[in-house]
């Protein structure tokens, strides 16, 4: 062959950091090393991957094309030596996971994953559906598990499992009465809700179409567990997942709320994987313990 793995590895480490002397950093290289690497790659076929401004590298339209196919050769290599090395086939593995996921199904996950004798490692990234999908689009993740709709060229969307929101309150809110709620009474609450832009405001601001301008909206907070306790404290009433609220339930620290028929939270949640990104042992397995989860409310994780 007239390339190497290694001038692959400068490659996509320079795609990625768009800066030579970060990529050899991270390749623990020669900033020297690294250039002329990446230049000899360049010359034996005669092409140019990156157009040049000042220091920084800028992946062009070829070498955007050619991105994803080292990517998928480099992993299937990594895949052969561990295959060689007579590991498991199921190495270690980087996950990115929306807030809900992350938090309250994902880390069951990867106990089972990592729970065999080869100890396979895995990290876990938490963020929104934004910030997962362009990290899986740009292979610095292997996976992604999110709870907002997405529309990608160049992500695969695969349908995982079935979720729904509930309104809640405090036990003592007046609301807590109420066998059911009118939209009058949405109008009229305080919410307290997650931020603009996560999959869960994304999924309510559906259900609640046509009453949005109305909503008295206290409190807008990224992470669940404050909504929780704000809602406890009885600052307003609030809208998550049933998996983010099935323990509270069991202990009656917070009560559901029934919302009118015409008003639906219902949602799914889904893996995204780059549409050339190599399917390993490692990602097949993954997808196999999240698909054995059981729907919340029906028993342990």
């Amino acid at each position: 062959m007239k390339y190497s793995f290694r001038q692959l590895e400068v490659f996509l480490a320079a795609a990625h950091f768009q800066n030579i002397t970060r990529a050899a950093e991270s390749l623990a290289m020669s900033q020297s090393a690294a250039s002329s690497a990446l230049k000899e790659l360049e010359s034996q076929f005669d092409i140019q991957l990156f157009d040049r401004v000042g220091k920084r590298l800028q992946l062009n339209e070829l070498g955007r094309l050619y991105r994803p196919k080292a990517e998928s050769l480099l992993a299937q290599a990594a895949e052969l030596e561990q295959a060689f090395s007579k590991h498991s086939e199921v190495g270690a593995l980087k996950v990115g996971a929306t807030l809900t996921i992350g938090n309250y199904l994902a880390v069951g996950v990867m106990a089972k994953y990592m729970n065999t004798p080869t100890r396979p490692k895995v990290s876990l990234e938490v963020a929104n559906t934004s910030s997962i999908a362009r990290r899986v689009q740009d292979f610095e993740l292997d996976i992604g598990l999110i709870e907002g709709e997405l529309q990608s060229q160049e992500l695969e969307v695969i349908p995982w499992r079935e979720d729904e929101l509930t309104v809640f309150c405090a036990p003592t809110h007046p609301l807590a009465q109420k066998k059911t709620l009118t939209d009058k009474d949405l109008r009229e609450a305080v919410w307290i809700m997650r931020e603009q832009g996560s999959g869960t405001r994304q999924s309510f601001e559906r259900g609640m179409h046509g009453l949005l301008p109305d909503l008295n909206i206290l409190l807008e907070l990224e992470h669940t567990e404050a909504i929780k306790r704000a809602v406890e404290a009885n600052l307003g009433i609030g809208c998550l997942s049933k998996v983010v609220l099935a323990d509270a339930f069991k202990r009656e620290s917070l009560v559901p709320l029934s919302v009118p028929a015409h008003r639906r939270f219902d949602r799914q949640f889904y893996f995204i994987l780059h549409k050339q990104k190599y399917r390993s042992a490692g990602i097949a397995r993954w997808i196999s313990l999240c698909k054995e989860l059981q729907p919340a409310g029906t028993g342990p994780l």
